[in-house]
């Protein structure tokens, strides 16, 4: 969907007789059907004006074509400003350039990431050049025309109010800058130089509308890269049930169409390959030259797969095929063939930043696609606003004149294999009583310690084997090293124990990074996740006492999103708000202590609390 779109001479006839930033906004409101406040229309009257500039030269035909807030397909994302016309090679050229009013930032030791004053204060935001390159990406990705007919993108960026300094084209950022090239305050000749070097020739052959109207679908190149990718990566390797799984979801996939949707439900515990098969049929259905995509809630599963796929931790042209759940509020029928959900028991009602947008997250994801599958385990809901369950998707997929089948994956593999530990487990927790009173006879690594600073340096040790431990506590203290990195959040004071939180500098790759052994995750940086071995921490919000596990929600930290607003829960319905959050941290526990494929080291804060593990161990 195209905005604004003209000629250059009819751009720069609209710029001077300052009509540009009204006729943008009017087309906006009609195109796109949305409203946008005053500071978008006046970043469009700076803006253009600044474009007008550098377009300024006879060199650069008046024929060529301006294309302004271009919405990618498939995104919400909007292209501020391309170019097109033709190269003295006869080829087709789109110049995509991402205009910022910018006139300051701050590193972040993320990739792509830089920190600027945005929307009333200081946020994390991509990297221009990153943003720029990764809209052509998108494109060579998945657009056929573009592919088809060898449309040459070349993208940029252009901050026509900031001062050149270190941090904007620091080196950190020297990756995404290469692929496409950043302009500064005073560089408008060096931008008009770029984009002479691609475009000779007017546009006679409607670049921009063969994009727009080009089939949506991945490119053979990514389909291969998708490939070679997975070959060989035996942590991908699927088994018994697994495979029945996944051959059924790409039955369902081809089946689909958009007069009878399929839904897909697998169900599945901790370890069961559940995001095995997830990535698997990502990369067979890119494969097959279906529009598919990776969705979780949690970002944290999202970027460990990419990077595992990818074997780094930088942005590539992967991160494509994964998103979050909240991105289909506005989307159109049917536009994906099939979107495939990981850890679908956290899914929400609402979207959006302050939980207020949309109907509910799961008719919208129906909605969205001829096929989808979810899968889910609804022993992991830890959320208070968490809905993601069997019923809901059945309901959802009933409106939606859907097909749907439901199946399970059995198959242990964290855990040791073991069903008889998570059975152990459940009766400990008091979640379902099972005839696991012990753990006689089951091969998992299970141990207490009697003091945190041993169960670190136990971690820190099996750590050493091949980066696979860590610590993770229940959230109960505050996240006070988020703006203060010389303090510790994780306090024990009784054995001079301290450790920070996970750095933010990790983000969601937290798990993997090396240096992470020395900081302690929560449940929203490692569920859907796993390791080796893990080293869980139980603090006060889960105690014993004579022999009743005792849950208690005003113990957890004031930074902890899962059970904000459970105070005016217990107000409302205090028997069944009680219930759903004694379900909600015992659950957090469970798949904390979950996490680890060989073994789970605990350290309990509550004395009588250690001593009811200790005597379950043996079943006393």
């Amino acid at each position: 969907m195209i905005v604004y779109q003209a000629t250059k001479a009819s751009f720069t006839e609209d710029v001077l007789n300052d009509r540009i930033e009204t006729k943008i906004h009017s087309f906006f409101s009609k195109n796109l059907n949305r409203r946008t406040g005053p500071q978008e229309v006046l970043s469009w009257k700076n803006s253009m004006q600044y474009m007008d500039r550098v377009l300024n030269d006879p060199e650069i035909p008046a024929s060529c074509g301006v294309s302004i807030e271009f919405q990618i397909p498939q995104t919400s994302n909007r292209v501020d400003f391309i170019l097109t016309g033709k190269g003295e090679n006869d080829k087709d050229y789109a110049i995509i350039i991402e205009l910022k009013q910018w006139t300051e930032a701050t590193l972040s030791a993320k990739d792509a990431v830089v920190n600027s004053f945005v929307g009333g204060r200081v946020r994390e935001c991509t990297h221009p050049s990153y943003q720029a390159w990764s809209y052509a990406a998108l494109l060579e990705s998945f657009n056929e025309t573009v592919e088809k007919d060898e449309i040459q993108l070349r993208p940029c960026a252009y901050l026509h109010n900031y001062v050149q300094d270190d941090v904007i084209s620091n080196a950190h950022y020297s990756d995404h800058i290469d692929r496409a090239p950043l302009f500064l305050k005073g560089e408008a000749i060096k931008l008009r130089e770029f984009i002479k070097q691609h475009v000779k020739y007017g546009d006679d052959r409607k670049i921009m509308y063969r994009i727009d109207q080009g089939r949506i679908r991945p490119s053979k190149m990514l389909a291969d890269s998708m490939v070679a990718m997975l070959s060989g990566k035996a942590e991908f390797v699927m088994i018994d049930d697994q495979k029945v799984v996944y051959e059924t979801a790409l039955q369902i996939a081809t089946k689909a169409n958009i007069n009878q949707k399929e839904v897909l439900i697998v169900k599945g515990g901790p370890g069961t390959g559940k995001s095995v098969v997830a990535v698997n049929l990502l990369v067979e259905l890119t494969n097959r030259g279906l529009l598919a995509k990776y969705v979780s809630k949690n970002a944290a599963p999202r970027a460990v797969y990419e990077s595992k796929l990818t074997q780094s931790m930088k942005k590539s042209v992967i991160s494509n095929l994964f998103g979050g759940s909240g991105a289909y509020i506005a989307g159109r029928s049917n536009q994906f063939d099939t979107l495939i959900v990981d850890e679908a028991h956290r899914l929400n009602e609402k979207s959006g930043l302050y939980g207020n947008e949309g109907v509910n997250q799961v008719m919208e994801i129906i909605h969205a696609s001829q096929s989808t599958v979810f899968f889910l385990d609804e022993d992991q809901r830890i959320h208070l606003k968490d809905i993601g369950s069997v019923n809901e998707i059945r309901k959802w997929a009933d409106l939606a004149g859907a097909n749907v089948q439901e199946m399970e994956l059995s198959s242990q593999f964290r855990c040791g294999g073991s069903d008889g530990y998570i059975a152990w487990l459940d009766n400990t927790l008091q979640l379902r009583q099972t005839a696991n009173e012990s753990l006689e006879g089951i091969s998992y690594d299970f141990k207490l310690f009697d003091s945190p600073v041993e169960l670190r340096d136990a971690i820190i040790e099996k750590n050493k084997i091949n980066n696979k431990a860590r610590m993770v506590a229940g959230y109960c203290w505050d996240w006070k090293s988020k703006k203060d990195l010389k303090v510790n959040d994780v306090v024990i004071p009784e054995f001079n124990f301290g450790m920070r939180w996970n750095l933010t500098t990790d983000g969601s790759l937290w798990i993997i990074s090396p240096e992470s052994v020395n900081e302690v995750g929560c449940i929203h940086t490692c569920q859907g996740l796993e390791v080796d071995y893990i080293g869980v921490i139980i603090g006060d919000d889960l105690i014993v006492r004579e022999g009743q596990v005792i849950t208690n929600p005003h113990k957890r930290s004031k930074n902890d999103s899962s059970v904000r607003g459970y105070k005016k829960l217990l107000q409302e319905d205090p028997v069944e708000g009680a219930k759903l959050l004694d379900l909600i941290i015992k659950n957090t526990y469970r798949t904390l202590m979950t996490r680890g494929m060989k073994g789970c080291y605990v350290y309990c804060t509550d004395e009588e609390t250690a001593k009811y593990f200790k005597a379950a161990q043996v079943g006393v």
